[in-house]
């Protein structure tokens, strides 16, 4: 063991400086989508005059996509090149971002800058999660990832309500956006100057382990498709922002067609993501003492009901009802997803196989872009909207059905997964390649 390797300690209290830097990263990263969040769609149908509910949430597409594929790049290349360059690389793709959403010419511009800001997202937001999981250890995931979690979206809530009122005293454009500027200069600031390698944290985690990797297709197909857990934990990240995708295009459409001023769609807009951050502090740490099974299906559930009261009425305190069921449910699935992978993934390509989960779970917001543009273009914004919930009320069911706990002080003595870490060690270890848990 090298001298350095000797000096790594895991846990938060070991840890707690640079957990917190990172943890003042995310929220700079967090606040990136937030610039976003509350008057794009206006700007796309005021400053550029789109009428089609497909062509208004195209910026989502992009987003989405282009986050979807860096995601999955940025766990490979934290494996094979460290954490901290891949968080600085993510930073320098968001520095044209607020310039182009300032001096965009056309919505094809608006489109691009969305590529960029997906692909910034991505390897950003991807590698401080894994470099969290890599510091914090076993014992306090959930913790972790709540923490993570609540600074970026409580991030993006605050951006949100910002960028609406900005907006509504000085207009869509470019006064909203010179907060963009802000967020990368001091984002980039941080992460080169003060941020440092995490690596060497899940090594030693790994040495605890059976020390065993699986190769690349391996931990594609196994996270996807053939472990019940993994690929449990993968769809319902998928439908999560499947139907965050629909409300970041819908929403703001609704609350204009009730009447609302700019401002107030920009409050209403940072309730959601308000709701969501604030109680990932505790639904994270309440995963590492309840397990991760059914606080992720059940809080599919309560997302479903949020939607569909979407429905019901255009009245404020609805809407804002409608927002903090939709936040509860998500802050309680969006920790404990990421609890859950780390639970089940062995340290040696864990960060492989959140960049797999996080591929699909971005993927998720261009889906939902596409279903819900689609379906309110043909058959009006309510469809849509009830369309996206009984989507999500169908993964909690998939989840509650087929996934088994992956937290070991929660899961049953005799659970499947307690017998298969007994039996195979590819359950934890990756071995044998390709071994299936189907």
């Amino acid at each position: 063991m090298t001298p350095a390797q000797s000096e790594v300690h895991l846990g938060l209290r070991a840890n707690l400086g640079q957990f917190m830097l990172l943890v003042l990263v995310n929220a700079f990263v967090g606040a990136m989508v937030g610039l976003e969040r509350s008057i794009l769609p206006s700007l796309a149908e005021h400053a550029f005059g789109l009428v089609a509910r497909s062509a208004v949430l195209s910026f989502i597409v992009a987003f989405g996509l282009s986050k979807a594929a860096t995601n999955y790049f940025a766990g490979r290349l934290s494996d094979a090149w460290g954490r901290k360059g891949v968080l600085v690389a993510g930073w320098l793709l968001a520095v044209p971002v607020p310039l182009l959403l300032i001096w965009a010419p056309t919505w094809g511009w608006i489109l691009g800058a969305n590529g960029l800001l997906g692909a910034s997202q991505g390897l950003t937001w991807s590698t401080t999660v894994i470099m969290k999981i890599d510091l914090a250890g076993p014992k306090q995931r959930g913790l972790a990832m709540g923490l993570n979690e609540f600074a970026g979206y409580v991030a993006v809530a605050l951006s949100a309500l910002a960028t609406g009122y900005l907006a509504a005293r000085y207009g869509l454009r470019p006064a909203p956006f010179y907060l963009g500027i802000v967020y990368v200069v001091l984002g980039l600031a941080l992460s080169v100057f003060f941020v440092r390698e995490t690596r060497e944290h899940a090594r030693a985690e790994a040495r605890m382990q059976s020390a065993a990797s699986e190769p690349p297709r391996g931990v594609f197909v196994r996270t996807s498709f053939t472990d019940r857990e993994l690929s449990s934990v993968t769809q319902a990240g998928f439908i999560n922002n499947l139907n965050d995708g629909m409300a970041w295009g819908l929403f703001p459409l609704v609350y204009l067609a009730s009447g609302l001023s700019l401002a107030q769609v920009g409050t209403l807009a940072a309730v959601y993501p308000a709701a969501w951050g604030i109680a990932q502090l505790f639904t994270g740490a309440l995963s590492d003492r309840l397990g991760r099974k059914w606080l992720i299906a059940s809080g599919m559930w309560v997302q479903a009901g949020g939607i569909a009261l979407m429905v019901s009425g255009r009245s404020t305190s609805l809407f804002v009802a409608a927002g903090l069921l939709m936040g509860l449910g998500t802050a309680m699935v969006y920790p404990t997803l990421l609890a859950a992978i780390g639970d089940v993934a062995h340290p040696s390509w864990r960060s492989s196989a959140v960049g797999v989960y996080r591929l699909w779970r971005d993927a998720g917001y261009a889906a939902g872009a596409v279903v819900a543009g689609i379906t309110a273009d043909a058959l009006g914004v309510p469809a849509a909207i009830t369309l996206v919930a009984l989507l999500t009320a169908a993964s909690g069911v998939i989840v509650a059905l087929r996934m088994r706990e992956t937290h070991r002080a929660s899961a049953p003595a005799d659970s499947a997964p307690s017998r298969q870490e007994k039996q195979t060690p590819g359950r934890h270890g990756g071995w044998p390649p390709g071994g299936r848990s189907t």
